[in-house]
């Protein structure tokens, strides 16, 4: 009992500390008495949590309200902000061959973001590392920060993650390979988690919902599951692996098992521009510039073979959605990525396929904002959150263990 009631006020100061951090990673400069309203505290509570957040390193005082110019009439209130040194999040999309890194402050705030392209048949484990690495430092530098300041990195890799990091084994080692020991090969804390699952994240900060798919689908396809409210990860992280395509795919000799709609498109307006003679303006490409971004232009354009693409496209998109909200209830599908900007017909296709050949419900189809930074965004809404989860559990920049 006595240590019991000795350890009680340290663990009520510590919940106290936590919910006052929170309060302040979400919020600007704020006084005392905002701080009490928002947490229900005392005020020699708040006062006393903010001294020792301010010894820690997390807050900073700053100007009173009288020196500040906000009041002129009794004691002045005394105010406090996050300290913008306190610490940054990095997230990182490490595709295949496009490597995006954004650098945010603590309450969400871009910094910088910084680009890569490589060949994936030159990238061992080794080298996805390595790139990574450079990648990181240069959005720091960009951003004029330091390493030191880097509180928690989020990569975002083509596989498969469990609640540990892990990848499991597959057929040719793909996964293995995309998932390369980030961890090992990068300095402060390091979450590796599934580049769908954070454009779901992405999605869930942006335009919070219950129930919803995202779908990344350019060169592959996988999905980041929201249900009830919550990521749907699976045992092994392989919730969202869309291995049921494999039966939609069986008779399609122009599409693989895990093609997205981005290189359905490419491998689809190859196979019909052998087969067929019809006139296209895509006949013009040289064979490198024929992509998803160039079908869809041409069927703006009102090229037939182009817009019989996009048809296609529609067709499977319908009958994906029809799976996902018939195991999981969905009730909005986004599609998610760089090829989300011309996606527009494609989800008109598929909306009068699901009308023509199925019954309701049908889930809301729709585009993404976010562009292809999507999953970057997702590693930084991550970071964020786990640090207002558990914010005493992470040192800000600048404090020693």
């Amino acid at each position: 009992m006595p240590q019991s009631t000795a350890r009680s006020p340290r663990l009520l100061r510590r919940i106290n500390s936590g919910e006052l951090l929170r309060f302040a990673l979400a919020n600007g400069d704020f006084t005392a008495a905002e701080a009490m309203a928002a947490t229900g505290l005392t005020r020699a509570t708040v006062l006393g949590v903010c001294g020792d957040l301010v010894d820690a390193g997390w807050l900073e005082e700053i100007a009173d309200s009288r020196a500040a110019g906000i009041s002129s009439r009794g004691r002045p209130a005394r105010r406090y902000r996050l300290r913008p040194s306190a610490g940054v999040v990095l997230g990182i999309d490490a595709g295949e061959s496009r490597f995006d890194a954004i650098l945010a402050d603590l309450r969400g705030q871009e910094l910088a973001a910084e680009h890569r392209r490589a060949d994936p048949a030159q990238l061992d484990r080794d080298g996805r590392v390595a790139l990574v690495r450079e990648l990181a430092a240069a959005v720091l530098a960009a951003a004029g920060r330091e390493s030191a300041e880097l509180l928690i990195t989020v990569i975002g890799v083509p596989a498969p993650v469990d609640a540990e990091g892990r990848s499991p084994d597959d057929d040719g080692a793909f996964w293995q390979v995309m998932n390369a020991g980030f961890q090992d090969g990068l300095d402060g804390l390091v979450i590796l988690e599934n580049d769908a699952n954070l454009a779901a994240l992405a999605e869930q900060a942006e335009r919070p919902r219950r129930n919803v798919a995202t779908l990344l689908t350019g060169e592959r396809f996988g999905a980041g599951l929201i249900v009830d409210g919550r990521l749907l990860r699976g045992g092994r992280g392989g919730a969202g692996e869309m291995r049921f395509l494999d039966v939609l795919v069986r008779e399609d000799p122009d599409a693989g098992a895990v093609d997205g709609l981005g290189a359905l498109a490419r491998r689809w307006a190859r196979g019909e521009l052998a087969r067929t003679d019809i006139p296209s303006c895509l006949r013009d490409l040289a064979p490198g510039e024929l992509d998803a971004e160039a079908v869809f232009a041409a069927a703006a354009a009102g090229d037939a073979l182009a817009e019989g693409i996009l048809r296609r496209l529609g067709r499977r998109l319908a009958h994906v959605a029809v799976i996902l909200e018939s195991v999981l209830d969905v009730e909005e599908i986004v599609i998610a990525g760089g090829i989300a900007a011309g996606i527009g017909p494609v989800l008109g296709h598929a909306r009068s396929t699901l009308e023509a050949d199925f019954y309701p419900p049908f889930p809301e189809l729709r585009a993404s904002r976010l562009g292809r930074d999507v999953i970057a965004r997702g590693g930084i809404a991550l970071a964020l959150a786990r640090i207002r989860e558990e914010p005493l559990s992470i040192l800000p920049a600048g404090v020693a263990a």
